[in-house]
Order: C-alpha cells, then sequence, then structure tokens
C-alpha cells in the first residue's frame, strides 16, 4: 500500500470525514490533486459503502488547453463509472461586469457550480483536494496579512456546505506523495501553467518560501496541519466562553450591535478579543473584510481612558465610543449644518423630525419647568429666533449660574455622544445670544414669572435616541 492510501485511510477515520451511504461529489480539476482524490475514492466506494460523483468547471480562462480539461475528466469519470456535470462559464466576462478580481470571481463560480453539482446529485458532501502544502501556504499567507481569530488555522478538513458538508481528507500529504500516487497509477493529470508563475501571492508562498521549509523538515506540513487542528479546538472552546459572557454585553440597535463597555472590560482579555471577532463577523457576514490590526484599533478605543471616539473601518462600518456605550454599525455621515428662523408663532421641522413649535401661553395653571419648553422673556430676548446647529465659540449664560460656559464643553459634561453634537438643535435671538439648548439646558433669558400669552417654544422629539438631562 503507498504512503498516500494509508495517510488518507487515516485522516478519514481520525476525523470521520465519511459514513456509510454518504453522497459524495468530488471537486475535480483534472490536476494530480483532485485527480488522486476522485481515483482514491473510486477505488474504494465498496469499502466504504459510498456513492461517487464528480463536478468540473471550465473557467475558459485558457481557451481550448482547458477545454481539453474538461473533455479528459469527463472521460476519466467515464471510465470509472462516476457521474459527472462539467460546465464551461466564461468568468473573464463576469470580472468585466464586475469589476472585481480574479480570484475572487473564478471561487464565486466555483462554488456556485459545486453547489449546483450537490444539488443535481443530491450529495450530502463535497470532497476537495486540497492538502498539507496548501495548509502552509495558507495559513503563512494568512499570517502574512494580519489575520486574526480561526483565520490563523488555515483550511478547514470539515465545515458546513449547502446541506452537507465539505471535506478535505488530503490534508494529511504533501504534494511530493500525491504525485507519487499518480505516477504509481499512471493517471496523467493535467498540469495547469499558471500554477508555476509568481504572478499570484499564492505561488510566491509555493515557489519561494515552501521549498526552504521542506528543507528545514520534509513534515512541515504535518506539523502545520497539527497546529491548525489544536488552534481550531481551542477556538471552538474559547468561542463558546465568549457568547456566553457577551449575552450580558450587546444588544442589537438601530442595524447595528451596540456594547456596554463595563460589561465588556470585566471580561478576561482572550475573550474580548474574539467578542470584536463575533460582532464584526457578524456585521461583515462572514467575510473577511478587516485584520488583526483593525482589532487591535477597536481594543485600544475601548479599553482608552478618553470617553469617546471613532473608528472608520473597512466597508463603511462605524465604530463609535460615546462613555460606556460602544456603537458598531454601517451608518452614513449625514450630520448637516441647517439654520432656521422663526419671526413669530410657527413650527420648525428638524432634519431629523424633531420639532420647535413657538406659541403663546393660554392654558391656566402653574407655569412649566420642563425642559421641553422655553418662556422667552421678551425685555431680553430679540427676534425674530433662530434654530441652527453649533458653532465654534457658542456660549450660554445659564440658568441659576455665574458667567458664561461653552456649549461644547456642557456636551461633555451632559455626556452627549460626540454623534450627536453637531445635529443637535441651538436656540438663539437676532443678536445670537443662546437662549435654550432643548432637552439640555436653559438660560438666564428665560422668563420667571407667570403670565397669559407668554410667548412658548416647545420641543417634541420624534426620536428616542438622545437621553434627556433636567434643567
Amino acid at each position: 500500500m503507498l504512503e498516500y492510501e494509508e495517510k488518507v485511510r487515516q485522516f478519514i477515520e481520525r476525523h470521520q470525514l465519511i459514513d456509510k451511504r454518504d453522497q459524495i461529489v468530488v471537486g475535480v480539476s483534472g490536476g494530480p490533486d483532485s485527480l488522486s482524490l476522485l481515483h482514491y475514492l473510486a477505488k474504494r466506494r465498496e469499502f466504504y459503502e459510498i456513492d461517487l460523483f464528480a463536478v468540473h468547471l471550465d473557467h475558459m480562462f485558457r481557451g481550448q488547453e482547458s477545454y481539453e480539461e474538461l473533455l479528459f475528466v469527463e472521460e476519466f469519470c467515464k471510465d470509472f463509472h462516476i457521474p459527472c456535470l462539467a460546465k464551461q462559464i466564461n468568468v473573464s466576462e463576469i470580472i468585466r461586469d464586475h469589476g472585481t478580481g480574479l480570484q475572487e470571481n473564478a471561487r464565486m463560480v466555483r462554488y456556485q457550480v459545486y453547489q449546483q453539482a450537490m444539488a443535481q446529485f443530491a450529495a450530502n458532501k463535497l470532497a476537495l483536494a486540497h492538502h498539507g502544502d496548501d495548509q502552509v501556504e495558507t495559513i503563512l499567507m494568512r499570517l502574512t496579512r494580519g489575520t486574526s481569530g480561526k483565520g490563523r488555522s488555515g483550511i478547514p478538513y470539515l465545515r458546513p456546505f449547502h446541506n452537507g458538508w465539505i471535506i478535505r481528507p488530503l490534508l494529511g500529504l504533501n504534494k511530493e506523495e500525491i504525485l507519487a500516487y499518480c505516477d504509481y497509477y499512471k493517471l496523467n493529470p493535467r498540469i495547469d501553467p499558471s500554477n508555476s508563475k509568481g504572478t499570484y501571492t499564492r505561488n510566491r508562498f509555493r515557489l519561494e518560501v515552501l521549498p526552504f521549509l521542506k528543507t528545514e523538515n520534509p513534515k512541515v506540513h504535518e506539523h502545520f496541519q497539527t497546529f491548525s487542528e489544536e488552534l481550531l479546538e481551542d477556538e471552538h472552546y474559547l468561542l463558546k466562553l465568549t457568547y456566553e459572557r457577551m449575552e450580558a454585553v450587546w444588544g442589537h440597535k438601530n442595524g447595528g450591535i451596540s456594547m456596554d463597555v463595563e460589561e465588556f472590560l470585566k471580561m478576561p482579555l482572550p475573550l474580548q478579543r474574539r467578542g470584536i471577532h463575533l460582532i464584526l463577523n457578524y456585521l461583515y457576514k462572514n467575510k473577511t473584510s478587516f485584520t488583526n490590526v483593525h482589532i487591535r484599533q477597536i481594543m485600544q478605543l475601548i479599553q482608552h481612558l478618553h470617553p469617546s471616539g471613532r473608528l472608520d473601518l473597512p466597508d463603511g462600518l462605524k465604530v463609535i465610543r460615546n462613555y460606556q456605550e460602544c456603537f458598531f454599525g454601517f451608518i452614513k455621515d449625514e450630520s448637516e449644518e441647517y439654520s432656521y428662523e422663526l419671526k413669530s408663532e410657527g413650527k420648525v421641522v428638524l432634519p431629523n423630525g424633531d420639532q420647535l413649535i413657538l406659541t403663546k401661553r393660554k392654558n391656566e395653571g402653574k407655569f412649566p419647568t420642563k425642559d421641553d419648553q422655553f418662556c422667552l422673556d421678551r425685555e431680553k430676548v430679540e427676534m425674530p429666533l433662530t434654530i441652527r446647529t453649533r458653532k465654534p465659540g457658542d456660549r450660554i449664560a445659564l440658568k441659576g449660574m455665574d458667567g458664561l460656559k461653552k456649549v461644547k464643553k456642557l456636551f461633555i459634561d451632559l455626556k452627549v455622544p460626540r454623534s450627536s453634537r453637531d445635529e443637535w438643535p441651538i436656540v438663539v435671538d437676532s443678536k445670537g445670544k443662546v437662549l435654550w439648548i432643548p432637552g439640555l439646558r436653559k438660560s438666564i433669558f428665560e422668563k420667571d414669572n407667570e403670565n397669559e400669552n407668554d410667548d412658548i417654544l416647545i420641543y417634541i422629539k420624534q426620536t428616542s435616541s438622545r437621553g434627556q438631562t433636567k434643567c
């Protein structure tokens, strides 16, 4: 028995990759890796008690050459009585239409075809021929570009896909063992010439880094596979703990995730990092749009003594720290300056839907002292009124206090979220005196005595995003 056959048998058995009566589709390119896997399983259909199928995709990058590979795979499957789905898709046209990368589109189309094959053959498993050298390359590439979390573990030997699972029985082998298998059984696989070009990152690792590692240790692929499996086991356990602790920390808000900073910082540091991962994976829908650099930036934002701050992450994701809340979400920067004039009785509707209404006090009873109403002292206030966003240097003469206080400092003292400060309404008179910051503080220009027909300014909030502080 070849070393290939014994190692694959042990790998399948150790990880329980194949069960009796499995319906297995093998992704076959025609190269040594996938052809050897299809041949190995075809010879053992009765041993494993499985039904076997194949799927091949011609990306049409190499014209007649790649079409002949399709015909080769079909003929191979015919010789071994394996039903095969073979398709041609012009991926170059898809790239032109979508404007995205070659590798990204090729992979997307390939997995779509895999899914079609699993549905057509009613299969529950898809067998792919990634091997130990692929694993070494993948782990090194991801570590080099700063991947964090379980992504550092490389290629999983088992993962959910479509209505079943992807299995990778060759991860315990290196390329030399695969080529030896193909030579022994005279499989005559097809070789893609693009694999020898240094254009792609993976090829550079394959051609320059991997040979060096193999000279240091011919079994380097086995050690990397052990690292991958142990790291995945550790990650699964730590993620379970993270989920349990995060239940008391996070919640949905405004289409994103809101996190309690105080509770989050009570978690052990390894769980904090994974908690951030969970949030980002959820919002990015498991796309690899972030790296370990972004994780560190978020951790610094949360752990920093400054009570507020903001990060702009890839694809428009914002991370906003406001005191004891940290919000993660895809939000647009729509804060714009505004200025509305009120000459007499009437209403102003702000961009966020809040309203300010100027009217006469006609009802009897005690004069209202709520923070959503302001009575104008006409002896001190010059009409018309202006409702606008804040300006640098704005100061307010607070009721019950001496001197002027900067509006900017007032927002900070009252812990108004930084994202809300630039859109918060400021009421001033024609001389520019700040009369009122609705919902927050009143000035000395409010009338104290109670009279009918006084001018009353009423603030009506349409949202609950701002907390109120009593005046």
